[in-house]
């Protein structure tokens, strides 16, 4: 028996399959519209967000996981939730988790995938922001130092150029196997995913950022809201079509933000993708704060013009060891202060401030929600004060050098942090200046062990005059006092110098020690004369959060139970570390420094129970950054870094 369906009928199978269709249609449609939306998915209708199908308000606060200790994440998200935030927002530092090329490290306190569940529990929605650059006053915005030992990251840095792109791509396909499960479309938390950071700020190359895009498609982030955000004069530069954007500004700027916002993206949800409450610390400038007032007025102009909020930041925590960054924003570079206070509604140490207070009584005025009890803190303690001796001369505790006819940056070295030592033996009698090619940030000079002097980047010193009777070793010490974070100069952050000029020789054949200061030496005994490590302890009865007065120290490191706390220097406007609890003991406690700049040879610490984040910053006052006319080129300035294709036409 012939089959209907085979091929000598087929005007008849056409038809059965018509009729076929045309009775299963009714079924058909009746089936979809019965089935319900998504159980989770964060999406944009209109004019406003919703979540699970149900208009949602954004009321989001930033806070860093890798600024906070492991053992604080819960109070910190549990303090947020009680300011009345149903978000929390963190960027993602790619230089923590992937130290080395291919080597990655999500364990410990680079255990995001945990932070992120933490939030979940604490009945926390997440802004997930990605990357791979985030700026932050992070060290290299969060670029790891790595990709500058290739020579084509002086054009190539946040590029189309595939030796920036493919590095990229490698470390997002990475993130998304960590976080991809905890995206809103597969029951998690994170609800949104930022492509790049800020870009137009630096560039307007839209085909970059679309590549940037699809590549974040490609990873697997495609189970969350994709988004971009840049502050408002520069929201044409950054945005993607058809891709959320968000705007950025800062205290005073709402209503003209969100109307330059509308203007670009009319109908769609208005979003301060970061609201400052405050500012960041420089050193050797003074500290930064922002009054309340005029932030209460922002937040309510935003949260009743239906708009989402995201503040930058709710609590800033702690740069710890060597993570600040650095800033070119008053016109000269300045390497970013240990603490990220930040001025937040949420201290360093996570206590509540009047400002927290203030902010929540506007947030519940429009969530409608019953004010949570504020979480206790941690008690702070006065640390006994304790006395640091000499351990440890840097020269008596040098590696194996490298032999280089020219000098080699740190980068070069693959190393990533801390100090290289440049020396050569001169042969003969000096009288003539010694000037350097870049020394970036801050060098000291030595003949023979002795300081002659120091080269500080801020002032633009790059030369200095040498003088000796006879043969003489040179000693030039140059500490990585944080990478640019931000502006087209990041391109350009290799540590240590490129080459040296003595009088009008060449010099070259050097011996060049990498200095990464991990971890402090062992102690023994030594002279306080020249760069050296200190030590000292303190013993605890009971243990609690304080904050370590250095004021009596110089420039250097600081370490506390091996834990590294970070940088410190006498030109302000910082005078105490934040040193959190879970980092001491009941009994012993050991600190030890590293001191770049000779001072007393056994200064005295103590712990104190507040925080002194404006101590002064002698020179300051006639620093010549503060008569220079603001430059076109500054943080936020209007250049841009554009590639010779980039399209001038604003994004609809």
């Amino acid at each position: 028996m012939t089959s209907l369906l085979s091929a000598p009928y087929p005007s008849l199978v056409k038809t059965l399959r018509t009729y076929t269709l045309l009775a299963l249609m009714p079924l058909m449609a009746a089936t979809a519209f019965s089935q319900p939306p998504s159980a989770h998915r964060f999406a944009v209708e209109g004019d406003h967000f919703t979540l699970n199908g149900k208009p949602f308000q954004v009321i989001s606060g930033e806070l860093h996981y890798a600024r906070i200790p492991r053992q604080y994440w819960r109070a910190r998200l549990r303090m947020a939730r009680a300011m009345g935030l149903n978000t929390i927002a963190t960027y993602v530092f790619w230089n923590v988790h992937e130290p080395q090329p291919g080597v990655f490290d999500f364990t410990g306190n680079n255990d995001l995938a945990s932070f992120i569940k933490m939030a979940q529990e604490e009945h926390l929605k997440v802004l997930l922001r990605a990357g791979p650059y985030s700026c932050a006053e992070w060290e290299f915005g969060g670029f790891p130092a790595w990709l500058l030992k290739d020579p084509k990251m002086a054009t190539a840095l946040r590029s189309r150029d595939p030796a920036f792109m493919t590095p990229a791509e490698h470390w997002i396909r990475r993130l998304a196997q960590e976080l991809g499960p905890l995206q809103v479309d597969n029951g998690g938390p994170v609800i949104a995913v930022q492509v790049e950071n800020e870009y137009g700020n630096f560039s307007n190359d839209h085909i970059y950022m679309k590549q940037m895009y699809d590549l974040f498609l490609r990873a697997g982030f495609n189970k969350a809201l994709l988004y971009t955000v840049d502050p408002s004069k520069a929201l044409a530069n950054g945005m993607i079509e058809g891709v959320y954007s968000g705007v950025n500004f800062g205290t005073g700027r709402a209503k003209p933000a969100f109307e330059a916002l509308e203007k670009l993206r009319p109908g769609q949800p208005l979003f301060a993708t970061e609201y400052w409450p405050g500012w960041f610390d420089l050193w050797g400038h003074p500290h930064e704060t922002r009054p309340v007032g005029p932030q209460l007025e922002d937040l309510n102009y935003i949260l009743s013009h239906n708009g989402s909020v995201n503040i930058y930041m709710i609590h800033g925590g702690t740069s710890f060891g060597q993570m600040a960054g650095a800033s070119q924003s008053t016109g000269a570079y300045r390497g970013n202060v240990t603490s990220y206070d930040y001025d937040a509604p949420i201290d360093e140490a996570g206590h509540p401030t009047a400002k927290f207070y203030a902010y929540r009584d506007v947030i519940l005025k429009y969530t409608h929600e019953k004010p949570l009890p504020v979480p206790s803190t941690t008690p702070v303690i006065a640390i006994p004060e304790f006395r640091l001796a000499p351990t440890a001369s840097l020269w008596k505790t040098l590696p194996a050098p490298v032999k280089s006819e020219e000098p080699l940056t740190m980068e070069q070295l693959d190393q990533s942090y801390g100090y290289v030592l440049y020396r050569k033996q001169l042969t003969d009698p000096v009288d003539a200046v010694l000037k350097l090619d870049h020394p970036y940030d801050f060098a000291v000079v030595y003949l023979d062990g002795k300081q002659v002097g120091t080269l500080d980047r801020h002032y633009h010193q790059d030369a200095i005059p040498l003088k000796t009777d006879g043969p003489s070793r040179l000693d030039i010490l140059v500490e990585n006092t944080g990478r640019l974070n931000s502006t087209k100069w990041m391109r350009d952050e290799r540590k240590g110098f490129r080459a040296a000029v003595l009088g009008e020789k060449p010099l070259t054949g050097w011996e060049i020690y990498s200095l990464p200061m991990q971890t402090p030496p062992q102690a023994g005994a030594a002279s306080a004369d020249g760069p050296h490590f200190s030590s000292g302890s303190f013993t605890l009865k009971t243990v609690g959060d304080s904050y370590l007065d250095i004021r009596s120290l110089g420039k250097g490191l600081i370490w506390i139970n091996g834990h590294p706390l970070g940088r410190f220097w006498n030109i302000g406007p910082q005078g105490t570390l934040y040193v959190p609890a879970p980092w001491l003991k009941k009994g012993r406690n050991d600190v030890a420094i590293f001191e770049l700049l000779s001072t007393a040879p056994s200064p005295t610490l103590k712990g104190l129970n507040a925080a002194i984040l404006d101590a002064p910053t002698p020179g300051y006052e006639s620093d010549p950054e503060r008569h220079k006319k603001k430059s076109d080129d500054g943080e936020f300035g209007t250049k841009l870094a554009a590639p010779a294709d980039a399209t001038k036409k604003p994004v609809p």
